[in-house]
C-alpha cells in the first residue's frame, strides 16, 4: 500500500511543505491559553488556515474540526500530482480520538440554555462523529465507501488496516486515511487536571517519566493506493497492534510517538536499540491520540526525501541514540511506534525504494 499524496494542516500551517519547514526549523513556543484560570498552552490551528472561500463556501455552518479534515483532505489528493479523479473509485476514512467534542459541548449547553426544542439541527449535525467524512465526500465530489474510526491510541491504526483490506478487495482504487483532532476547553482541562502541562509550552519526549503534554489539533490525511506514481513517498510496508515481538522488523530509523498522553512512558526505552536512531516529532504538533499521524507523515517526507530531521527537543537524559542534525541519510526502512496506557503496541512501517547505497544511517546526523 503506497502513499500517493499528503495532506496538512496544524500549529504551523497548511500543506506538506509547510510540515516540512516546520521539522526543518524545529520548535516554537506554542499559543497561550487559560485553564482553570490560569495561564497554559496549546498547539491551535489559526483561523486564517481556514479561510479558503473557494474550497469551504458551502460549509460556513461546519465547526472547525470538519473544515481541518476538509483541507487535509483536499490537500492529499491536490498534492498527488494524479489529476483526474473522475473515474476512480475513493473511499474515505477518518479517524479520531474525541472527535467534535467542542460541537458537542455546544450543543449540550444549547440544551440548558434553550431547551430541547430550541436547539439549532445544525449544531447537532456537526456534532455527530460522521460529520467531518460527509463534508470530505461532498466538498470532493468522492462517491466511495465512507467510514470514521474512533478509540483512544490507536484509531488511526485499525483506519490504515481496514484501507489495506478495501484495496485489496479492489473495493476501491484510492483511500483518503487521515485523523483529525480538534482542541477545547473541556479538553484542555481534563489533560490539565489528569496529566502533567509543560509549564513551558515544550513537550520532552525523552524524558519518558516525568512526562509533559501540550495539546494540540489539527488534521492529516493520506491518500492510499497499491499503485507506485511519479511522486509516491514511499509505501506502508505493514501495520499491526499488539503484535508478537518476533514480529518485529529492524528499522533504519525509529520514531515514536512520545507526546505526554501517558503518564509513564518508560516502556517505549524497551523497544529501543542504541545501534538505531530515534527521533520524536511531538513538540511540532503537539499531544494527541492520533500523533501516529503525523508522525507517519514525518516519516514519509524522510523516505522520499532521503533526509533526517533533527529533534525538534533534544532533552536527552536517558542517553539515547537520537538523531540531532537534519541531513541527508540512507533510509529503507523506518518504523513508527505507539504504546497506549495499558501497554499494548502498535507499530507502522514505512519502506521506501532501496537506492542501492546501503541500510546505514549516516554517523553524522545521529546526536
Amino acid at each position: 500500500m503506497n502513499i500517493n499524496g499528503i495532506g496538512i494542516v496544524f500549529t504551523r500551517g497548511r500543506g506538506i511543505d509547510s510540515f516540512e519547514k516546520a521539522l526543518q526549523e524545529g520548535w516554537r513556543t506554542p499559543s497561550q491559553v487559560e485553564i482553570k484560570g490560569r495561564k497554559s498552552f496549546a498547539y491551535q490551528v489559526d483561523a486564517q488556515m481556514l479561510s479558503d472561500k473557494r474550497l469551504l463556501k458551502k460549509m460556513r455552518r461546519a465547526d472547525k474540526l470538519s473544515k481541518m479534515a476538509v483541507i487535509a483532505a483536499y490537500e492529499a489528493l491536490a498534492g498527488s500530482g494524479i489529476g483526474d479523479f473522475n473515474k476512480k473509485s475513493i473511499g474515505i476514512i477518518t479517524a479520531t480520538a474525541f472527535g467534535a467534542h467542542v460541537t458537542t459541548f455546544d450543543f449540550l449547553n444549547d440544551i440548558l440554555d434553550y431547551g430541547e426544542a430550541n436547539v439549532s439541527p445544525t449544531t447537532f449535525s456537526n456534532s455527530v462523529h460522521n460529520a467531518a467524512a460527509s463534508y470530505i465526500s461532498s466538498l470532493l465530489n468522492i462517491q466511495g465507501p465512507t467510514l470514521t474510526v474512533t478509540q483512544f491510541f490507536f484509531p488511526f491504526h485499525s483506519a490504515l488496516q481496514l484501507a489495506q483490506a478495501w484495496l485489496n478487495e479492489k473495493r476501491c482504487d484510492y483511500v483518503l486515511v487521515g485523523a483529525v483532532e480538534q482542541y477545547g476547553d473541556v479538553l484542555g482541562y481534563i489533560y490539565d487536571s489528569e496529566l502533567t502541562p509543560a509549564s513551558d509550552g515544550m513537550i520532552k519526549p525523552f524524558n519518558f517519566n516525568p512526562t509533559y503534554q501540550v495539546p494540540g489539533e489539527g488534521s492529516v490525511f493520506f491518500l492510499l493506493s497499491n499503485k507506485n506514481h511519479d511522486d509516491t513517498f514511499c509505501e506502508i510496508h505493514n501495520v499491526s497492534i499488539n503484535a508478537d515481538e518476533k514480529d518485529t522488523l529492524q528499522a533504519d530509523l525509529d520514531i515514536i510517538d512520545t507526546d505526554g498522553l501517558v503518564a509513564d512512558e518508560s516502556i517505549y526505552k524497551n523497544c529501543l536499540s542504541p545501534a538505531i536512531p530515534v527521533a520524536a516529532y511531538s513538540p511540532l504538533f503537539g499531544s494527541m491520540m492520533t500523533g501516529s499521524a503525523f508522525n507517519c507523515a514525518a516519516g514519509a517526507l524522510m523516505l522520499k526525501k532521503q533526509t533526517v530531521y533533527a529533534n525538534p527537543v533534544a532533552d536527552n537524559p536517558k542517553g539515547l541514540n537520537i538523531v540531532g542534525e537534519t541531513g541527508r541519510s540512507n533510509i529503507e526502512l523506518l518504523r513508527c511506534i505507539r504504546y497506549n496506557c495499558h501497554g499494548e503496541k502498535a507499530e507502522i512501517y514505512l519502506r521506501g525504494k532501496p537506492n542501492g547505497e546501503g541500510r546505514e544511517v549516516n554517523r553524522q546526523n545521529q546526536g
